[in-house]
């Protein structure tokens, strides 16, 4: 029996199936660990999910039809949003259910928490109402008003996908419902959402009338799924939540500074947005307006030996005159270790974006090189940039 408590519970996989044999319950229990095994990698292993409490006690309920047997399957999930799918997903690759050939699809997946959410809300009503003095008017107040908001959500469209505010020019892209509710919470109304992982006809047609800005999580699934909308739908601009969060659990202030650091869908494709790696990666997409270098091809050539030293490593290495190395760095210490440095650094070679303020103290240093695998906006710069 899974160890995984019913509170800690955050999505329900339903899936529906049938086979062309007569099954029991074991059969398809076995099916779905059977053949789900190895396919999304030791992380993502059924078995050990189940063990360590984050996929609970799978029901079956079937029943045979003339001979043929069919019945739904229900998985509850205590991973986040992404990782839930990319299990639901995992179910429908299975093809055979003990000696017959069987077939399996989703038909749902169901944020369990919404239910205890309004049972809160409205249980924390009542108790407020009971409540005298002017503090508890106040919280009411702000309760009711944004349940109110919260309640403008509506249906767009044939794939019935949520909404808020789609009347102006401009329009926030979520993943699903939960993201539009807590934008709408927290007063962002021209938002919606997609219901999923799998793009909607409707957010392509809203692409060609309205200025997107896609919205996504801070993980690899957000990742994921940008590279999907983009290469299918017009888009232009992405905004990512913090490291490791959800747009759903994001508070109001995070919401607003992460839609203030959107970036254009070129720059997100340069921080790796083509290579599926994580957010901080980049790829040799470069921007238009960075100050081309002025080095001889021996330079040029020192300096990219020298990165093969740290490829990989999301380091830095200050350089002096010698093309020796004086320290190795994270790319965080890169400011902090060129002023502090008690050598006079030459040159910088970093695997990863020379940001503005990188390049701001690699002039006031009066370095003369910054080689990197990519380079912000750099307009008027002195260092001398090279490209890796």
């Amino acid at each position: 029996m899974a160890k995984v408590s019913p509170v800690s519970i955050k999505y329900m996989i339903y899936a529906s199936f049938k086979s062309e044999g007569p099954l029991e319950k074991p059969d398809v229990i076995g099916a779905i660990f059977g053949q789900t095994e190895g396919l999304l990698g030791s992380d993502l292993e059924m078995r050990e999910l189940q063990k360590e409490g984050k996929i609970g006690r799978i029901e079956v309920d079937l029943e045979v039809v003339d001979g043929k047997s069919v019945g739904v399957i229900q998985v509850p999930s205590a991973l986040d949003k992404s990782e839930t799918t990319l299990i639901a997903a995992a179910l429908e690759t299975i093809d055979r259910i003990g000696p017959t050939e069987a077939s399996i699809e989703i038909t749902k997946i169901e944020d369990v928490r919404g239910t205890k959410r309004e049972y809160i809300i409205e249980r924390a009503r009542k108790l407020l109402d009971n409540l005298d003095g002017e503090g508890s008017s106040k919280e009411l107040a702000q309760s009711l008003k944004e349940e109110s908001r919260v309640l403008r959500i509506q249906e767009y469209g044939e794939s019935k996908i949520p909404i808020g505010d789609i009347s102006g020019p401009e329009l926030i892209v979520v993943e699903g419902r939960a993201d539009v509710v807590n934008l709408l919470r927290n007063r962002v109304s021209n938002v919606a959402g997609m219901n999923g992982t799998k793009l909607p006809p409707e957010i392509k047609e809203l692409g060609e009338e309205k200025e997107l800005t896609l919205f996504i999580d801070g993980d690899r699934g957000g990742k994921l799924i940008a590279n999907n909308v983009i290469n299918n739908a017009r888009i232009a601009f992405v905004a990512v939540a913090p490291d490791g969060k959800e747009v759903e659990e994001l508070t109001g202030k995070e919401i607003l500074i992460a839609l203030r650091r959107r970036m254009s869908v070129r720059e997100f494709l340069s921080r790796g947005g083509k290579d599926q790696g994580d957010f901080n990666e980049v790829s040799n997409v470069k921007e238009d307006n960075v100050k081309p270098e002025e080095a001889n091809s021996e330079t040029k050539d020192k300096l990219r030996g020298i990165y093969e030293k740290i490829r990989g490593t999301r380091a830095a290495l200050l350089l002096d005159n010698n093309f020796d190395v004086i320290r190795k760095v994270g790319l965080k210490e890169i400011p902090k270790s060129i002023r502090g440095s008690r050598q006079k650094v030459f040159a910088v070679v970093m695997e990863g974006t020379a940001t503005t303020p990188i390049i701001s103290v690699c002039d006031e240093n009066g370095i003369s090189y910054l080689a990197a695998t990519n380079f912000s906006s750099a307009e008027n710069a002195k260092v001398h940039l090279i490209s890796l």
